[in-house]
């Protein structure tokens, strides 16, 4: 067959060509996940998901009534008061707590605290305990493996040979052990907690809940009676000395308070009006003298007569300037009084001077006075003061000794128990019921996962669609699998129930091969396959006994000499076969046996020294068909694998129809490819595949029986297996 859109018998349509899958184009696989195929590739693996979930619901329900040990819980509840008082309302000492997020997580600490849990240790005598001392009990093979490794590996197996820091080491892991079973919960948006315990033994667990419990409480209870005796001892201490500090600031006051002048604050005020009227007074001399200077200035630098005697503001000096008529006498008179008038004032100013010295020495000793008798007021009133401040902080100190000590013996815990701990009557640990549903999930989970592995490792093709849809051709037919052990059986099987599925599925192949090509049906049908054992013989005995039926001459040849099979579908057949006809040993009508029962003639493959390709690729093989299709209607042709040598691929060149058998759920997608890509690098069309071998019950396993015609429940009503 060449690439130029011929055969031997005519031109090939360019739409046939496209139909025949000349070059196929495969569709690529979309991202988006199907999760309707998810669930269907989920459904057909039911059975091994079912089996996984109750192997795993067997192990969890083994783990949970025979392995696991049972655990029991205590539980006991308090309540955190925040409104506590003293009976002298000491709140510093005796308050409840605020109940703030910050204490409420302080006291969850407390409760996990190793101190409390020590405190529990030692009095219920844990150490003793094998639940809780590990030394104490009878160690496991696995146990002595870890203490026999840890002796030998451990550089420091000789640090706790002392007795006392094995027992401090004992104690540590006892504590740790009882601290890891110990639970405190806060429940959230109140001041409530819940403290449990689990252990092996009901008894046991609500017995070290009652004491955690009781612990917490005598804790909050000793620390306050600490608080409240260090604060008796420092107030006595503190009250030792201030009452020594106030004696000596009341024998300093009365020290000083003799000492000194009796001085107030009235005393201290007179003082100073009288100060204040003394520096009036200096004022008032001062001006007068400035006055007094100021009218001698004038009247030195006045020569008038009229205006010295204005000026005086003396009346006899200005009756005298009145009389002046320019005379001597007059004159001397005047003069002399003018003279009186300034010595006047120049006395005025002298006795100014004198009275305004004596008050300023007044005012002097006013000022000491005053700042001495205000110094004195200052230092008493501080003396007072310091008294007064140490009194009080004595009388505080003293009130607050009295009411610790009236305290001591009274104090109360922070919590309240609400609920105790009870001996539990059943275990909280294994949970069964919650172990078998998480393991029934977990079996369902692993399952699935399983069924998807073995889904994604899957290589076969087990649908038409999906065949159709990796390769791009049509399929013309799907064989389904005959239950018959040896070869020969087959072909009676299809020849003695002609109303079976499998003949009917022949039948389809027939007419798909017939109507690949309606205007130019194809006379020589080559059948292949791409790796040995996927049925392409019994395809192509089975094509060429149905063609037989319909009523054509047929000629099935064997084509694959290296690996002849048709010895073991038919009876005497002749020694001479395709290699004598080739070498010119026999004619093609000698070679060919007829059967009458199958309705067609058989040409056999013969050994042949000759390399079988090179036959194939001869001149004569083209002309033994050639010849051969002037004799018969119909030539079936079974050549070897495509990908274990290449007669497949030379034989094409000489077939009308090429068809390429793929064995359901065995011939891996990248042997399709493989097989096809041959084909298409040698421009050799494919006519379409055929899915043979398909087993019907794997079929309605892998759920497709409901899809697809003889393989749905439907199915049985057309045909007679």
């Amino acid at each position: 067959m060449q690439d130029n859109g011929t055969n031997e018998r005519g031109p090939v349509p360019a739409d046939d060509r496209l139909r025949s899958g000349s070059m196929p184009q495969r569709e690529e696989a979309d991202d988006v996940i199907d999760l309707g195929q998810l669930l269907r590739v989920l459904w057909r693996g039911k059975f091994i998901i079912a089996v996984v979930a109750a192997l795993c619901v067997l192990v969890g329900g083994y783990y949970a009534y025979v392995v696991a040990t049972p655990v029991y819980r205590s539980t006991s509840v308090i309540l955190l008061e925040t409104q506590q008082q003293g009976l002298t309302d000491l709140q510093g000492l005796l308050g409840g707590m605020s109940g703030e997020t910050t204490e409420v997580n302080s006291e969850l600490e407390v409760l996990r605290a190793r101190g409390l849990v020590e405190d529990v240790v030692r009095r219920l005598d844990l150490q003793n305990d094998p639940e809780f001392n590990v030394k104490l009990r009878e160690p496991g093979n696995v146990e002595q493996v870890k203490i026999w490794l840890r002796e030998t590996l451990s550089p420091e197996g000789q640090e706790f040979s002392d007795p006392a820091a094995q027992a401090e080491r004992t104690l540590d892991n006892v504590v740790t052990a009882v601290r890891d079973r110990l639970g405190v919960r806060n429940i959230p948006n109140s001041l409530v907690f819940e403290i449990t315990f689990e252990s092996n033994n009901p008894q046991k667990a609500a017995r070290i809940t009652r004491a955690v419990t009781q612990a917490y409480l005598d804790r909050q209870v000793e620390v306050k009676f600490v608080a409240i005796e260090r604060a008796t001892e420092w107030l006595s201490t503190r009250v030792a000395e201030l009452q020594s500090q106030l004696e000596t600031a009341e024998q300093a006051r009365a020290s000083f308070s003799s000492s000194t002048d009796l001085v107030s604050a009235e005393g201290l005020q007179v003082l100073e009006r009288q100060l204040k009227d003394l520096r009036d007074r200096i004022s008032d001399q001062r001006a007068t003298i400035a006055r007094d200077e100021a009218s001698i200035a004038a009247l030195q630098a006045t020569s008038d007569p009229a205006r010295l005697a204005e000026l005086s503001g003396d009346r006899t000096l200005q009756r005298l300037a009145q009389a002046l008529d320019g005379s001597a006498n007059r004159q001397e008179v005047f003069d002399a009084r003018l003279e009186q008038v300034l010595d006047d004032k120049r006395a005025a100013i002298a006795r100014s001077q004198v009275q305004v010295r004596n008050l300023e020495r007044s005012a002097a000793d006013f000022e000491a006075q005053i700042e001495r008798q205000s110094a004195d007021l200052i230092r008493l009133q501080q003396l007072n003061r310091e008294a007064e401040s140490i009194r009080l902080l004595y009388e505080t100190f003293l009130t607050r000794l009295n009411e610790t000590a009236a305290q001591q013996g009274v104090q109360q815990p922070d919590s309240v128990v609400l609920s105790n701990a009870v001996v539990p009557q059943v275990t909280s640990a294994p949970r069964k019921s919650l172990i078998l549903a998480m393991s029934g999930i977990l079996g369902l989970m692993l399952g699935g996962l399983i069924v998807l592995l073995l889904e994604a490792r899957r290589r076969g093709v087990r649908t038409a669609t999906d065949l159709q849809n990796r390769t791009g051709l049509p399929v013309l037919g799907q064989i389904p699998l005959i239950a018959e052990k040896k070869r020969a059986k087959t072909i009676a099987y299809i020849r003695d129930k002609p109303a079976s599925a499998a003949a009917e599925a022949i039948r389809n192949l027939r007419t798909g091969v017939l109507y690949s090509n309606i205007d130019n049906p194809p006379q020589v049908v080559m059948i292949t396959s791409s790796i040995p054992s996927e049925g392409k013989t019994l395809t192509s005995i089975s094509l060429a006994m149905n063609l037989a039926a319909a009523g054509g001459k047929v000629l099935l040849i064997e084509g694959d000499i290296r690996r002849r099979t048709f010895g073991s579908y038919f009876k005497n057949l002749k020694s001479r076969g395709v290699v004598s006809v080739l070498t010119d040993e026999a004619p093609l009508s000698d070679a060919v046996q007829h059967y009458k029962d199958f309705g067609i003639d058989v040409l056999a493959g013969e050994d042949s020294m000759v390399n079988a390709a090179d036959l194939y690729s001869s001149k004569r093989f083209a002309k033994m068909v050639a010849n051969a299709r002037e004799v018969y209607d119909h030539i079936v042709i079974d050549t070897p694998p495509v990908l274990v040598v290449p007669d497949a691929r030379i034989i094409a060149n000489v077939a009308d129809a090429l068809l390429v058998c793929v064995k359901w759920d065995s011939t891996s997608v990248d042997q399709i490819d493989e097989t096809l890509r041959l084909f298409r690098v040698d421009s050799t069309p494919v006519t379409g595949v055929v899915l043979t071998q398909v087993n019907p019950k794997g079929m309605k396993r892998y759920g497709y029986g409901g899809a697809y015609g003889a393989y749905g429940k439907y199915g049985g009503r057309y045909y007679t297996n």
